[in-house]
């Protein structure tokens, strides 16, 4: 009995970990050059869903050497804007996220990559868990 509680406390205290949302504060590399994003404000853990979680996954492995994907981040390419900022632009909805994945975002030659559709649909969930009624994007 006290060896399963104690499994579940763990499997829950693992699971509420890598669920978690951190704000952004790291060095990246870019296309060969070394990009800093400017220390974040600590911001309050938010929890995820698995598909929320898959996105954030996702997101940081594939999105992170050009947009800042948490929150209060400064993306490492300029020219790409923060997740924070794309989740709160006027009238982003999940449909019209997924969209523009879809359908503009996909540029190989500058990712390297290709955004498949079930990575698109968690990452549109993940990036919206950081729209905000009154944001303002940082300058």
């Amino acid at each position: 009995m006290l060896k399963t509680r104690v499994i579940a406390g763990l499997t829950f205290a693992v699971a509420a970990l890598v669920v978690t949302v951190p704000g952004e504060a790291s060095s990246r590399h870019h296309h060969g050059r070394k990009h800093h994003a400017h220390k974040a404000v600590s911001q309050p853990a938010v929890t995820l869903s698995a598909a929320e979680a898959r996105g954030l996954a996702f997101a940081k492995q594939r999105c992170s050497a050009c947009h800042a994907v948490g929150v209060n981040g400064t993306s490492p390419n300029p020219e790409s804007p923060p997740f924070q900022d794309i989740a709160n632009r006027p009238g982003v909805t999940t449909a019209s996220l997924r969209q523009f994945l879809s359908d503009s975002h996909n540029y190989p030659d500058a990712m390297n990559f290709r955004v498949e559709d079930s990575d698109i649909m968690d990452l549109a969930e993940y990036i919206l868990t950081m729209k905000q009624a009154g944001y303002r994007p940082q300058i």
